[in-house]
């Protein structure tokens, strides 16, 4: 019987150790509404010994399910805590809709070679997670509450800030994890904010942003035209002109901006079809 776990590299475990930091963390899901606090259903990644799990369990009680990959994990946290709901798993494979009908809190350590791509799995599910309260690398942070302008601001920033209000609580010095980090880490929160849909096609829009951040250095003119070149086809041959956006690049435009343009890039692409 494992008594302790060891981190993995390769799952880029890093296990806190600082009980203040936990119970902080902990607080800030729902922090001021007491009544979803009382009602929603949690869902923690990556757990590891339970160092956040301590301070939900007593809060949300059954309705705190563990999502844990690392099965020296599981086997801890089923002994230390055997009236928790343990799933066993990879959370970016879990079909959340099927899972939590009615929604769900997000909340974690998350491990930081899989951060980007679990706010990827929110925004699958945006309408189904109301909250998410994560510790990631500091800079990811920065860049996911970044205003259009700065060099910090890119695919996630649109994409995440289009559904969520986005907060950076507080930063996490290397010390308090176990083994330490080579980077800053902080704590951030996303809030499902009143979007229910953009008025656009979505999924263009995500693939607009991809495309132009994925170039950022170049104008949307040309990262545009890379990643969709009829349109750029359709302004040469003079049946449409250039967007008054085409000369910027995408860190200076806002997420209405976004939206703009990829109702534009959907009306050119129709005079085709």
């Amino acid at each position: 019987m494992h008594l302790e776990v060891r981190a993995k590299k390769y799952l880029g475990q890093h296990f806190l150790t600082d009980q203040n930091i936990a119970r902080r963390i902990a607080e800030a899901l729902y922090a001021g509404d007491d009544e979803r606090i009382a009602r929603e259903k949690v869902l923690e990644v990556g757990p590891g010994m339970g160092v956040l799990t301590q301070y939900l369990l007593p809060v949300y009680g059954d309705r705190l399910t563990v999502a844990e990959i690392d099965t020296e994990s599981v086997e801890y946290l089923r002994v230390h805590y055997p009236n928790l709901n343990v799933l066993e798993g990879d959370f970016l494979r879990l079909d959340l809709a099927a899972l939590y009908p009615q929604g769900v809190g997000i909340i974690g350590n998350f491990p930081y070679n899989i951060s980007s791509q679990i706010f990827f799995k929110v925004l699958d599910f945006k309408d189904r997670i109301p909250e998410v309260v994560g510790m990631i690398q500091r800079e990811v942070a920065v860049r996911l509450a970044a205003s259009p302008g700065g060099k910090e601001y890119g695919i996630l920033s649109v994409l995440l800030q289009a559904y969520y209000d986005i907060e950076y609580l507080f930063t996490v010095p290397p010390g308090v994890f176990n083994p330490p980090p080579k980077v800053q880490s902080a704590v951030i929160r996303l809030r499902r904010n009143g979007v229910t849909e953009l008025g656009c096609d979505e999924e263009l829009f995500r693939k607009i942003v991809k495309a132009t951040f994925n170039q950022r250095r170049k104008t949307i003119r040309n990262s545009l035209g890379a990643s969709f070149p009829e349109v750029l086809c359709a302004v040469a041959e003079g049946r449409v002109e250039a967007h008054p956006f085409f000369g910027l690049r995408p860190e200076t435009l806002s997420i209405a901006q976004f939206v703009e343009l990829t109702r534009w890039v959907e009306a050119v692409r129709g005079i085709d079809s």
